[in-house]
């Protein structure tokens, strides 16, 4: 795929998810094009449905397939076994990363936060589907770094039930954070608070 047909595409499979996670899905990208999902196993996404954007609003739904033998359920709980519900969360701060990258931004992304979180039902090992519903109520560039952050709000279902709600959702891009050069010992190798 053409980084600019990655900007215009309107859905993205399974392998295209995968694709991008593993820097591959495009040969031409920008070289500030640092963006990156998580591997498997947490990669909480298998694919994006529809993504769209108004001005500074958009829509993304994404679901993922809930397997009997995900690594959660092996550990979270003995006898009990449950989808973390902080898992459901970054789901959907990857969904927001991948959007801001979907727009052009340019960076590594970094969850910032969240307003609100309520969690009215659970996912277990028989479940089929996860789908993540978010409205993006602001996106915004920032016009000296190129930088950008995205707020959403966001529901997230298990077969058709709603069981999360999420407000306000933040997620920003951000350019020379990326660690290319792990493990060894470089610039970037030490966290800590990011600049202002």
């Amino acid at each position: 795929m053409k980084y600019e047909d990655f900007l215009t595409q309107g859905s993205f499979s399974h392998e295209e998810v995968l694709a991008l996670a593993h820097g591959s899905l495009f040969e031409d990208g920008p070289p500030e094009f640092k963006m990156s999902l998580p591997l498997p196993p947490m990669l909480m996404v298998d694919r994006i449905v529809e993504i769209s954007s108004r001005r500074a609003r958009g829509r993304i739904v994404a679901e993922r397939d809930v397997r009997v033998d995900d690594w959660f359920f092996q550990c979270h709980f003995l006898g009990d076994p449950v989808q973390p519900g902080c898992l459901g969360v970054d789901g959907v701060w990857q969904l927001l990363g991948f959007y801001c990258a979907w727009r052009g931004a340019l960076g590594s992304g970094r969850a910032l936060g969240c307003g609100e979180i309520e969690f009215a039902g659970q996912i277990r090992p028989f479940n089929s589907v996860v789908r993540y519903e978010i409205d993006i109520v602001r996106y915004q560039t920032l016009a000296s770094s190129g930088s950008a952050v995205v707020l959403g709000d966001a529901t997230v279902y298990v077969d058709d039930e709603p069981i999360y709600e999420i407000k306000r959702a933040k997620v920003g891009m951000f350019r020379d954070i990326d660690y290319p050069d792990y493990p060894l010992r470089s610039r970037n190798s030490r966290g800590g608070k990011m600049g202002e």
